[in-house]
């Protein structure tokens, strides 16, 4: 299929544009409602229909060649790239090899394969201005609502149509930088990380039954270390009619796209307040408010601030079975460190003593993955929260990192009784030849 000429693309995404507008307009002076969502990209796909046959008429007009049914797909195609997707930053998220796409302006743009190979390639637009207009074109279709990028604005963060998830800043930065993680693992299993090395088939027989046992899990890491990854792989053990309220800065996790896996899930996500800095509903809220709408299990996408609260109470008021993500460099950094740190910062400034109790109080496991210089994932350290001695959480080192790059039992450190007993109701035992 030939290659659509930018300049074309950019015009006709233009004309398209006003069309729906003055289909709007119509609508609200007719007191109809606007069209939204998925009826306002099919509106959007009629009117790109229109401004190319538009185009080809003029063509025609001026005596100059009809366009071919290969040149008029093209250009369809990356109109409705630029209205509605990614535009030019589209065929680097459809390219499965590439795992990471940064950008430091327009013209400075970095990919990093799967095996850890980066280059830099082509521009992503003729300017710093088109890359902002067109990530604002994303945070206006991306998510349950519009998500402004202007100086007003100057952070974004969403989750793109197929899953990866995008960073943008501008004002802050010299130029307009933007940052997409691909997924490529979004119906990921347990047995799949075991297959791929990330972790041992004993690590997955004692996760599975941990997330069976409804124990409280954190996942921590640093940075593209593979944590959703592995919540998604956990979420698989969930039963298929289990209620799932997932909460998230910017949805990421699509466990709620996942109907033939979870059926019955309520996808929520932050909503930022308007330019007047009302109608914002923080995490923390939306966490709050999941505990009346009935779930066997609450999930948090990521914990990065006050909300760590809300959902170490929720653990704690037999709210059992949650899930979360957390950056930190090891386990011990995510219950001693992070954890306080982020409940001092909250709304209720919790001393870390008394973060401790609640952490003690409600969580069970932190698994903890970190990514070599090979680019491999791996889980290295499995730790159970086990008590309080009066000032924090105490802790017990289940499976750690032997030298291999792979955790292993530490089998001089025994389970406490309590979530032995979890794991034994589930028919997990520890007296098994795993070596086989």
């Amino acid at each position: 299929m030939s290659e659509a000429d930018p300049q074309l693309v950019r015009t006709l995404q233009r004309r398209a544009g006003d069309l729906l507008a003055g289909e709007q307009k119509r609508r609200r002076d007719a007191g109809l409602v606007a069209i939204t969502g998925e009826s306002e990209r099919q509106a959007g796909r009629e009117f790109i229909q229109t401004a190319i046959r538009e185009h080809a008429h003029s063509l025609v007009e001026a005596g100059q060649p009809a366009l071919d049914v290969d040149t008029e797909a093209a250009l369809a195609q990356a109109v409705e790239a630029r209205a509605f997707g990614a535009g030019t930053l589209q065929h680097l998220i459809d390219d499965e090899s590439i795992e990471n796409i940064d950008i430091n302006g327009a013209d400075n743009v970095w990919v990093t394969y799967a095996g850890g190979n980066r280059t830099r390639v082509s521009p992503v637009a003729d300017s710093d201005d088109e890359l902002i207009e067109q990530i604002q074109v994303l945070g206006a279709h991306a998510g349950l609502s519009a998500r402004p990028f202007d100086p007003a604005n100057p952070e974004l963060d969403l989750r793109l149509p197929d899953g990866s998830r995008l960073s943008a800043i501008q004002q802050a930065t010299t130029r307009p930088a933007v940052s997409i993680r691909r997924h490529r693992f979004d119906k990921v299993t347990l047995d799949d990380l075991i297959d791929n090395k990330t972790m041992s088939p004993e690590i997955g027989a004692f996760l599975a039954a941990a997330v069976a046992a409804k124990l409280n899990i954190m996942i921590a890491g640093a940075t593209d270390a593979g944590k959703t990854t592995m919540l998604r792989a956990l979420a698989s053990q969930f039963k298929p009619d289990e209620r799932l309220f997932t909460v998230e800065r910017a949805l990421e996790l699509g466990l709620h796209e996942l109907a033939d896996r979870h059926a019955n899930v309520v996808a929520a996500e932050e909503v930022l307040p308007n330019s007047e800095g009302v109608g914002g509903v923080t995490m923390g809220e939306l966490v709050r408010r999941s505990l009346r709408h009935n779930p066997d299990r609450v999930i948090v996408g990521e914990v990065l601030g006050g909300e760590i609260v809300t959902m170490l109470n929720a653990m704690t008021q037999g709210n059992n079975g949650s899930l979360s993500t957390i950056h930190a460099q090891s386990a011990e950094v995510a219950i001693h460190d992070r954890i306080g740190t982020y409940a001092k910062q909250a709304e209720e400034g919790l001393d870390f003593d008394v973060s401790g109790r609640l952490t003690a109080a409600g969580l069970d496991l932190v698994v903890f993955l970190e990514k070599d210089d090979r680019q491999s994932r791996a889980v290295r350290e499995i730790v159970e929260v086990v008590g309080f001695n009066g000032q924090q959480a105490t802790t017990a080192t289940l499976f750690a990192d032997d030298g291999s790059g792979q955790a292993v039992r530490c089998h001089d450190v025994a389970l406490s009784p309590d979530t032995s007993r979890a794991l034994d109701r589930v028919g997990w035992s520890e007296v098994v030849d795993w070596s086989s």
